[in-house]
């Protein structure tokens, strides 16, 4: 029998930290061998999170004994600044922050009002997107796990502006729910102030805009791409739902609705063919059709009178969106089957 890989988690205590103990619970080749939180350092980590006390593990201020494999799923310049030792031993990572997504340091300066702690290695770390840079990922030593909202709008897109189908100005409106903020207490987070009610936020420029633009340039090189990204606050748990939209190119797609629909969904099923938790679908998906799951699920169509593509997508903003996606980059990365660990149902109702 195989040695299982011994992982470690920094910052088990957030919403992204409990979810990756969850999953990694299940792994067939790995062993959660440490799991750190300064809060609640020294208690059972069953104490603090009662469905997770088959673990049978203490949280410690540090990572205590040897780990082959880092998480970090502590907060931005904090991840960088932590992960640093670790990268220095040779250790491979996973990083669920911020902190090595943008690939320029001026621009991570700029969007997160923080000096990069190592800028030496954007250029190196790799975007954990798995179905669009898999061969990245298989080599590199970091790796930046993508943000919920840009996952959910890269995955909807992708196909589109790959095949040339859309002209490059882009909006997508999302709706995520609370989790998204994280476990920490804010007034705006508070049950009272987000029930009964949706809001938008960000529309100066939220965080995940630059992530958004950044790798749909890739995809469309050369392009003067625009994105406008409105992120929406809804009162529920889990779950992102992205609308997407964007002119499409006249002739790219054949004539009549009927025949333009058609071909739209056969280049998005035919770019997605082998990829395990990408499922196009022939109806608008809900995102209670993705909770506890890492799939994305994305229904593409045509707006026959604006002539626009319209494409939205859902995804779990804890699995798809952290932590399963987390667990799907170290998949490939060690080298088992990227679905290990990751094939759970999700939940209804």
């Amino acid at each position: 029998m195989a040695k299982k890989v011994r992982v470690g988690i920094l910052n088990v205590t957030g919403y992204a930290g409990l979810e990756l103990a969850r999953l990694l619970y299940q792994h067939p080749h790995v062993e959660l061998a440490a799991v750190t939180g300064r809060s609640e350092a020294g208690k059972p980590l069953g104490e603090v999170f009662p469905t997770l006390d088959d673990l049978g593990l203490t949280i410690t201020a540090e990572v205590q004994g040897k780990v082959d494999f880092i998480f970090s799923a502590l907060p931005h310049k904090a991840s960088a600044e932590a992960l640093l030792p670790f990268l220095r031993q040779g250790l491979r990572a996973v990083d669920i922050s911020a902190d090595f997504r943008l690939r320029d340091a001026a621009e991570y300066k700029q969007w997160y009002q923080v000096v990069h702690p190592a800028p030496e290695l954007l250029k190196e770390a790799a975007y954990g997107l798995t179905e669009l840079n898999k061969d990245a990922i298989c080599g590199a030593q970091v790796i930046a796990n993508p943000g919920c909202y840009p996952t959910s709008a890269i995955l909807a897109l992708a196909p589109a502006l790959k095949e040339g189908l859309v002209e490059p100005d882009i909006i997508v409106d999302s709706k995520s729910g609370v989790s998204g903020a994280g476990r920490g207490l804010s007034l705006g987070a508070h049950f009272s102030e987000v029930n009964e009610t949706v809001s938008a936020y960000g529309l100066e420029g939220h965080r995940h805009l630059p992530e958004i633009t950044q790798e749909l340039r890739r995809l469309a090189p050369g392009g003067k791409l625009r994105v406008t990204f409105v992120p929406h606050l809804i009162p529920m748990t889990r779950g992102i739902l992205s609308t997407c939209y964007a002119p499409l190119v006249e002739s790219r797609l054949g004539s009549g609705l009927a025949s333009a629909q058609s071909e739209l969904a056969a280049v998005y099923r035919d770019f997605y063919r082998d990829q395990p938790f990408v499922r196009v679908v022939s109806a608008p998906p809900q995102t209670k059709h993705t909770n506890g799951s890492n799939y994305c699920v994305i229904y593409p169509t045509v707006d026959p009178r604006s002539g626009r593509l319209v494409v939205i997508s859902c995804l779990d903003n804890l699995v798809k969106g952290a932590a399963g996606q987390a667990i799907q980059n170290m998949n490939v990365m060690l080298g088992f089957e990227e679905t290990a660990g990751l094939l759970g149902l999700g939940l209804w109702p």
